[in-house]
């Protein structure tokens, strides 16, 4: 059975909600206000028809840089996969609750016109039917994963913050990102990532996360909800109940947790414990088997066991509940697409995120609420929690921005100073065993920067730069960029060792190193071959050193981004100290089992 959504415009609906929505701001007087009558989130709630009702639940991809004008490409695409040409379209046809940005959806070019769209979404909201905000969210983790970049402010990820491992630091770099993206209309942040990664083959979470120690991810996460929550926005802990422990990657297969009951509680719950103790807005699932909670063979997302006997009976959660992206591989293998959302919501569910296809879904819900398999009672109970979390957050007092409030706070000089001081304290000194750190500038005055590290054209017409080439220039180390990529194969090899000659050092970014990256390993070994100095840096994962042997140094900074390159050029250079602390222990690559740096540890220069 298919449903047209409603395109009631009743006056007189839209009227006396709005009225509504007035009095329930009143009541609010910051975005940090205590939850608001729910007398006046109900009332709203019963003048919305069910195919609002529905919608409200649902938070969606859309592409385009603009919420009534973006380009031909983007319309089509949209037209493609939603049958609508933008936004607007978009919410007004299936009343959407929520919009999720993308940068590779085109929804993230430049704050001035992230703050125009965020507006045209928010206009489109207020403008059909019941009138109420939307929710605008992203994806900024910071690190391996932002959805905005330059010239917003960026912090390294999780895991740099786990080395550093002081939560002012962790609940700073949140405030600042949480104040930037409030100014950009962008009122939820999916973070931080609260898993704890105990395997360092995880290919999903890694560096994502604050580390190993349970204790420490969750005193990480508890100040990341605040930083963001105290700016203004909605912050989300993710991925319910853990997604550390694994070597699957739930976009594209379903994960299985291994975890006795007991180590769930001791490894697992204790960042989520934390994050509910902070006062987190909303929490995100994983697409993960857990047998220990729930042996039916439902992923988390779908378990009822899990999201609502644990999550909210035994953890005492009662904030809204999002799932993780519905078009994963991880939640779509046992069921079809018109059942995952519908399973999702019996079994806690608040909100549905990114359907491969909406129409599927939103019919599939709206069928289940007309069938009475779903209840209006249960719909009205994550009403509420959403409507509570909008009027948390200000937009039923005013959901809209400004240019003026963007130049104010995006990418300002004292945000890029703070993300600066603390990414020098993330980075990690694992081994300096001829004490070449930090360089001397006599001895080293001519360097060749090798490796992932991607170069850019200089711009002056001269040979390629990079970031981190650059940086150690402008401290006094001249560098030369030769990027060889992350599989090079013998020409580039040859390449690189000809330019090594004649140099005084050379500085190489490795990244994920493995067994199987045989050319990065081969790379190594054939500079350290030439007798000139090698420092090793780890740009992602810090278990890289353990395939490489003969390096003069290795460095672990968990991260690619500018502020990290920038960081790691400091402290090569002597400029700044080497503080970081490893968060993840690093086993040995002829024996994992075996420990070669244990967590915590960290050298420093004498």
């Amino acid at each position: 059975m298919h449903h047209q959504p409603s395109r009631r415009t009743v006056l007189a609906t839209a009227a006396a909600t709005a009225v509504t929505a007035g009095a329930f701001a009143a009541g609010v007087p910051s975005a940090q206000a205590a939850v608001p009558d729910r007398r006046l989130i109900r009332a709203i709630i019963a003048r919305m028809s069910r195919a609002e009702k529905v919608g409200q639940l649902f938070v969606m991809r859309v592409y385009g840089h603009s919420a009534t004008d973006p380009d031909p490409a983007d319309v089509a695409t949209n037209q493609s996969e939603m049958g609508v040409s933008d936004a607007a379209e978009l919410i007004a046809k299936y009343h959407l609750g929520g919009i999720i940005y993308f940068s590779w959806a085109h929804n993230t070019r430049d704050p001035h016109q992230i703050a125009d769209l965020s507006n045209g979404i928010q206009r489109a909201g207020l403008a059909h039917g019941t009138p109420i905000p939307l929710l605008i969210s992203t994806d900024q983790e910071q690190g391996a994963v932002a959805r905005i970049g330059c010239p917003a402010t960026l912090f390294p990820g999780g895991m740099a913050l786990g080395a550093d491992g002081d939560p002012h630091d962790a609940r700073a770099a949140a405030h600042v990102v949480g104040t930037e993206l409030g100014a950009m209309g962008v009122n939820q942040n999916f973070s931080p990532v609260s898993d704890v990664n105990i395997d360092p083959a995880n290919p999903v979470i890694g560096v994502r996360s604050f580390g190993a120690d349970p204790q420490a991810v969750a005193a990480l996460a508890a100040a990341q909800v605040k930083g963001y929550q105290g700016a203004g926005i909605a912050s989300t802990a993710k991925h319910f109940p853990g997604h550390g422990d694994t070597g699957t990657d739930s976009h594209f297969d379903l994960p299985v947790i291994t975890h006795s009951l007991d180590e769930w509680r001791r490894i697992d719950a204790p960042p989520f414990r934390a994050a509910i103790a902070a006062g987190i807005d909303s929490i995100m699932t994983a697409h993960i088997l857990v047998p220990a909670l729930d042996d039916s063979g439902d992923p988390a997302t779908l378990s009822r066991r899990i999201l609502t006997g644990i999550l909210r009976e035994e953890l005492g959660y009662d904030g809204v509940v999002i799932t993780d992206s519905l078009g994963m591989a991880g939640v779509r293998q046992k069921y079809g697409d018109d059942r995952v959302p519908v399973l999702a919501l019996k079994a806690g569910a608040d909100q549905l995120l990114n359907p491969p296809l909406l129409d599927v879904a939103w019919n599939a819900v709206l069928d289940a609420l007309t069938s009475g398999e779903i209840t209006e009672q249960r719909i009205d109970e994550s009403l509420v929690r959403i409507l509570e979390l909008k009027a948390r957050r200000g937009l039923f007092r005013n959901p809209y921005v400004t240019h003026q409030g963007v130049d104010r706070a995006v990418g300002i000089r004292s945000h890029l100073a703070t993300a600066d001081r603390i990414t020098d304290r993330t980075v990690t000194l694992l081994s300096n065993p001829s004490r070449i750190l930090p360089l001397p500038r006599r001895a080293h005055r001519n360097l060749l920067v090798v490796g992932a590290d991607p170069a850019a054209p200089s711009g002056t017409g001269g040979p390629p730069t990079s970031v981190l080439a650059k940086a150690l220039t402008d401290l006094g180390h001249p560098a030369q960029a030769l990027p060889t990529g992350t599989a090079p194969g013998r020409a580039v090899i040859d390449e690189a060792v000809a330019a090594a000659r004649g140099k005084d050092g050379v500085v190489i970014g490795t990244y994920n190193v493995t067994a199987a990256a045989a050319g990065q390993i081969a790379l190594v070994e054939a500079l350290v071959a030439t007798g000139v100095p090698v420092v090793q840096i780890a740009l992602r994962n810090p278990y890289d050193i353990a395939w490489l042997g003969g390096v003069a140094a290795g460095i672990a900074v968990y991260g690619w981004t500018d502020v990290s390159m920038r960081a790691v050029a400091r402290v090569l250079a002597g400029r700044a100290a080497p503080t970081g602390r490893l968060p993840v222990a690093v086993p040995r690559a002829d024996d994992p089992e075996q420990v070669l740096y244990p967590i915590g540890h960290g050298l420093k220069y004498r």
